[in-house]
């Protein structure tokens, strides 16, 4: 009792309100039909038409019933009626909108959607009423089916924001089916907006099937809803209007109990409702390698000629990425770096398989772990689990309606939920997560931003993948907890054997973490070399400009910060010479007209460049700027 009294004491008038109403409605539909039948059905010869009175405080219809009984009655079948349609139109356009999210199947169930949601709502119930017959059955299938075009764009347009999530991307990436990625990402995250319109839909529904039953086309005699009571009471309305009144006052009623109970829920939905886990990860072990592919020996990745375009307003192919050579061999760190925009985001999702629509990758050649990126039948499929990304922002990468260990066991290769469990403490121990078991039972949200990026990390590592890619993973966090990040990740790395490629902006990052550099411009590679020639090794003028703005303990803080001059050319206006031409000062007209190879400068160091050299004398800097 104590309980109950604090429970309601902790609820606003708004909320007792709606208490109130729904389990008024919820006790007469139950209770009604056992109180109130005999009076419903009663008959009598001697009261026909009476207006209201003492005994019957709506009237008596044309045999002599009392109507106020027969609107109690009449409230677990009308109910009942509405969240049955709403039930059928939820299913249905919930799985239609989910279809029309599919790579392959969508456009199809698109174009289905539009053609339904051309109808109005009203139009397409009448039509199924027809088609279903008369009666109860064929008007909630009817209003069902109806309706169900509405909550398919509804999901459709929900889903598309959390489709292009990263961490739906990394799902899809560990072999997650689209049917999985729907219910256990998808709709999750979308619930709020859903379960207000679902209940809403409840009101319309009720409001749809008396007006059917009203037209004669749903509930029939000797059965009656609300809607069949309006119709009767239409016959009393100037002598008696109580008898027509009473039903519509049900469905008005009704209706808002609906709307509150949506209103509520999706409150409580975006608080924190919380959901089952699931009971498998969904994979088991490795797929078998694309036959025919292969790679040398011990080398993880390999591309060639690797080349990405995107379509620009007047649908020619503009290349972002262009002709970009990289090879990582297994267990190597291999870092990645470049301006923003010089194409190394592009790079990871093209080895990954995860370009979006409409880029066009082509290549000479584009395997990782022994399978064929480019097969677009088997490639996709068989790169799961052998590849793992781990993302810049990990409170947008990680699914914010999941515990973190449930997350980190879904990545894992483990089947058996202890072992899945136990498989979650070990990796975020690897990664030196402060009270893992703790970290495991809480959601994104009341982690830190360094606590998450680690737990991010070995929710990748679980995977157990061939290949880590990290893209610009420590970028938000302060330059403290950043350290303390790379030193994990190097030593959860080399613990799991995995081939790290390891995205960044920053080369002193990089050079803490890796064993080669790759530096990128204007999506190409230009140096690649050992990270043991740095800072005085490089001989690309692009690299030597980089190191020559990183800051260092003894730079002057009064002095104005070092920047390269000019900017980065814009994708598909780099010219048939080399790119950072225009901001070199050692070009010359062989430059500007003609593009330099990868070529070899010495053992493991190769730059595209026709003057390649380590002067730092004349490295493209100024001190422009801002102090």
């Amino acid at each position: 009792m104590n309980r109950l009294l604090g429970f309601l004491r902790a609820r606003t008038p708004r909320e007792l309100a709606l208490l109130l109403l729904a389990f008024l409605f919820l006790a007469v539909a139950v209770t009604g039909p056992v109180l109130l039948g005999d009076a419903a059905d009663r008959t009598d010869v001697a009261g026909l038409l009476q207006s209201p009175s003492s005994h019957h405080w709506l009237g008596t219809d044309n045999l002599g019933r009392d109507i106020l009984a027969r609107v109690v009655v009449a409230t677990r079948l009308s109910l009942g009626l509405a969240v049955a349609a709403t039930a059928i139109a939820a299913v249905v356009g919930m799985a239609i909108g989910g279809a029309s999210l599919a790579r392959r199947v969508g456009p199809l169930f698109t174009a289905g959607l539009n053609l339904l949601l051309a109808f109005p709502a009203l139009l397409l119930a009448l039509f199924f009423a027809v088609v279903f017959g008369v009666g109860a059955r064929g008007a909630v299938l009817a209003v069902g089916l109806a309706m169900a075009p509405t909550f398919g764009r509804l999901t459709q347009t929900l889903g598309a924001s959390v489709m292009e999530s990263d961490y739906v991307s990394a799902a899809r990436l560990l072999g997650m089916r689209h049917s999985r990625v729907m219910t256990r990402y998808v709709l999750p995250n979308v619930a709020e907006p859903l379960i207000l319109s679902v209940t809403l839909a409840a009101g319309n529904a009720l409001v749809v099937l008396s007006g059917l039953s009203f037209l004669g086309l749903g509930v029939q005699a000797p059965a009656y809803d609300w809607g069949q009571l309006l119709q009767a009471g239409l016959s009393q309305i100037y002598t008696a209007p109580a008898a027509a009144l009473g039903p519509g006052a049900a469905i008005m009623l009704a209706g808002l109990a609906f709307n509150l109970v949506g209103e509520y829920g999706a409150e409580a939905s975006a608080t924190g409702a919380r959901r089952k886990p699931p009971s498998t990860v969904g994979r088991q072990g490795r797929a078998a390698a694309s036959p025919g592919v292969g790679l040398p020996d011990g080398t993880v990745a390999e591309a060639r000629g690797l080349s990405v375009t995107f379509p620009d307003s007047h649908g020619r192919p503009l290349p972002v990425l262009d002709g970009v050579d990289l090879t990582i061999a297994k267990g190597e760190r291999v870092g990645l770096v470049g301006e923003s925009g010089s194409g190394k985001s592009l790079t990871a999702l093209a080895l990954s398989g995860l370009v979006p629509h409409p880029g066009r990758v082509t290549a000479d050649s584009l395997n990782v772990a022994s399978v064929d990126v480019l097969d677009a039948r088997h490639g996709q499929r068989e790169l799961k689990g052998r590849v793992a990304l781990v993302f810049q922002d990990a409170r947008r990468a990680m699914n914010p309606v999941l515990r973190v260990g449930m997350q980190i066991g879904e990545a894992s290769v483990h089947r058996d939920p202890r072992v899945r469990r136990e498989a979650t403490l070990t990796a975020l121990r690897s990664l030196k997560v402060p009270d893992p078991a703790l970290r495991a039972r809480q959601y994104p949200h009341q982690l830190s931003g360094g606590t998450l990026q680690r737990a991010m990390i070995a929710m990748a590592l679980a995977a157990e993948p061939d290949l880590l890619i990290t893209d610009e993973p420590t970028t938000a966090l302060d330059m403290t907890v950043q350290r303390a990040t790379l030193r994990v990740l190097h030593e959860a790395v080399a613990a799991a054997g995995s081939a790290l490629l390891f995205i960044s902006h920053d080369i002193a990052a990089v050079s803490g973490i890796c064993e080669r550099l790759v530096v990128m411009y204007a999506g190409r590679v230009v140096e690649d070399l050992p990270v043991r020639l740095l800072p005085d090794g490089a001989a690309h003028p692009y690299t030597v400009a980089l190191l020559a703005t990183l800051p260092s303990l003894d730079s002057d803080r009064t002095a104005p910060l070092t920047v390269i001059p000019g900017a980065l050319p814009a994708a598909g206006t780099a010219g048939e010479g080399c790119a950072f031409a225009p901001r070199c000062p050692r070009a010359d007209s062989r430059c500007l007209s003609q593009r330099p190879a990868l070529t070899n400068l010495a053992p493991e160091h190769r730059a595209a460049c026709w003057h390649p050299g380590t002067d730092r004398s004349a490295v493209p800097v100024s001190t422009e700027g801002t102090a």
